[in-house]
């Protein structure tokens, strides 16, 4: 079944599912337990609000929000009135918030307050003249200092018929853009991915059908939804397929053990570390974990003994493992059934129907199987581009569709990628990627600090961690303490060093670039 031509867009394709399963659960939240003809329901009243205020086709949204039904819903309402989603990390603070806004032209702002951050309050000291955004919405619990609450949006929309808002749904074409996910990149300023519905309908509605996901399963959708992960393989994925969705706003291993156990979920993908944390939960076996039947992780090297944990201590049957980025719509290649634990541990996988992928060297010829070099992607999955950034995307897409990844890979025999680097300079903090340039340029900010440049280094819980070797102004005596400090006052969670290094220079070759194998050096040295 080709999904782009099924479903046409997202919310097309709520109502597709609505039809076919009608009353089944889709949503449970809390008190919200949803079926899918109710899940169509405040879809549409979601979509009339959002006409009522005044978003259109092709206007940016902002939504920075915890996982919930309100998220799924104010997602919807956006794209069925021909408007673009513009997913926000919670863990962004202000500066970086305030930055996406204004390069994406975001005219309304859906969010929440979140482990007490309302974040419009904090918008507002920091950029009180973002020159588009003309509302604020909070979409779930209090208002805060948000222009207005989910129940007044809503109320809104009374003011536009249904058959104004099915008409505004029918117009949204598979081309559309359906959202713009901002991804850090190594210039320092986080880029906007722009992707279509066609994209997103079409490489999930396969990967769901590939991982075997059915209407008698349920999902507990713990990955963020402003991320790929938690947004299209989570709740887009399922609802393609009549699963039921369970949003987990906040990770926790008993909490999720014993949703686990209550619910019957039988679907959970996730980065390695929700696995291990699940597996050494020691009141881990006060809980049934035989329902869990589907699992893909991803976002590092993944240990073949957790493979084998996850299959024989948390009853998996099936465990994948796949590799994408944003830019070709979070999926390129992926195990498939039947691929052993080896095999799923090793690789990421065969590239996914229609798409495209291959191994080349620095002048881009293409290298054959067993020899390592930049990853390639070309299919229906590449973005078109990065927002309002055609020097960038001229670079990062080649004349005839090949996305440069910047990966280092190595294909088998089988046509099994193995991820053989990072990126260059990147590295993945618990299944965040987290880009050295970005944190420089934030450090900068830091009064005390004249000169930041940052590696990622190993960490037993979360992979890899930043360390940040610092020259500090001249007329600053900082402690390594007072920089952690202040970058948690600064800058998202993961971005944060956990290491810092104050030195008197950093090592530069001719061209005065930092050099940074030579910092790795001095961090094995213990330096």
């Amino acid at each position: 079944m080709r999904y782009d031509q099924e479903y046409l867009s997202i919310p097309n394709a709520i109502r597709r599912a609505a039809e076919r399963f009608d009353d089944a659960p889709a949503v449970v939240d809390g008190k919200i337990r949803w079926s899918f003809h109710e899940l169509e329901r405040q879809m549409t009243r979601a979509v009339r609000a959002a006409l009522a205020l005044g978003i259109g086709p092709g206007d940016r949204v902002g939504i920075c929000a915890p996982n919930s039904a309100e998220w799924i819903v104010a997602a919807l309402g956006v794209q069925g009135a021909g408007g673009i989603i513009v997913p926000l990390n919670t863990r962004f603070k202000a500066a970086e918030l305030a930055y996406i806004l204004r390069k994406s032209g975001a005219k309304a702002l859906l969010t929440s307050p979140f482990l007490g951050t309302d974040y419009v309050a904090e918008l507002r000291k920091h950029d009180p003249e973002l020159p588009a955004l003309r509302t604020s919405v909070s979409i779930l619990g209090p208002r805060g200092e948000a222009d207005l609450a989910w129940p007044d949006f809503l109320a809104h929309g009374a003011a536009v018929t249904e058959g104004a808002a099915h008409a505004s749904i029918d117009r949204v074409t598979p081309q559309d853009v359906s959202d713009v996910m901002f991804t850090s990149g190594t210039t320092g300023h986080p880029k906007g991915v722009i992707l279509t519905h066609e994209q997103s309908l079409r490489a999930y509605g396969w990967m769901a059908r590939e991982y075997t996901f059915r209407p008698s399963d349920t999902f507990l959708v713990i990955p963020p939804f402003f991320h790929c992960f938690g947004y299209k393989a989570g709740w887009l994925a399922s609802f393609l397929h009549g699963v039921t969705v369970i949003p987990m706003p906040v990770f926790d291993a008993s909490r999720a053990l014993e949703i686990i156990d209550r619910e019957k979920v039988s679907i959970l993908l996730g980065p390695p570390t929700i696995f291990q944390d699940l597996i050494d939960l020691p009141s881990r076996s006060r809980y049934d974990t035989s329902s869990l039947r589907v699992s893909m992780t991803g976002g590092t090297t993944i240990p073949e003994q957790l493979i084998h944990a996850m299959k024989d201590e948390l009853s998996f049957d099936i465990v994948m493992s796949a590799y994408g980025l944003t830019e070709s719509t979070a999926l390129a290649t992926t195990t498939r059934l039947g691929d052993g634990p080896e095999t799923v541990a090793r690789t990421t996988g065969r590239p996914i129907p229609d798409v495209e992928l291959r191994i080349v060297d620095d002048q881009e010829r293409v290298l054959p199987a067993g020899e390592a070099g930049e990853i390639q992607v070309r299919g229906y999955n590449v973005t078109r581009g990065y927002w309002e950034e055609p020097e960038a995307t001229a670079a990062a897409i080649s004349v005839d569709g090949w996305l440069r990844t910047g990966d280092v890979g190595v294909l088998d025999a089988d046509g099994n990628l193995s991820i053989v680097d990072r990126k260059k300079d990147m590295y993945i903090v618990g299944g965040f990627n987290a880009y050295p340039a970005e944190i420089e340029r934030l450090l900068l900010d830091c009064p005390s600090v004249a000169e930041a440049a940052v590696i990622g280094v190993p960490d037993e819980r979360l992979g890899e961690v930043g360390c940040a070797y610092v020259v500090s102004r001249p007329d600053q005596q900082p402690s390594e303490a007072d920089i952690v400090a202040w970058s948690r006052a600064n800058m998202a969670n993961f971005k944060v060093p956990r290491h810092v290094r104050l030195v008197g220079e950093l090592p530069r070759n001719a061209s005065r670039k930092v050099l940074k194998d030579e910092l790795r050096a001095w961090f094995g040295e213990g330096a």
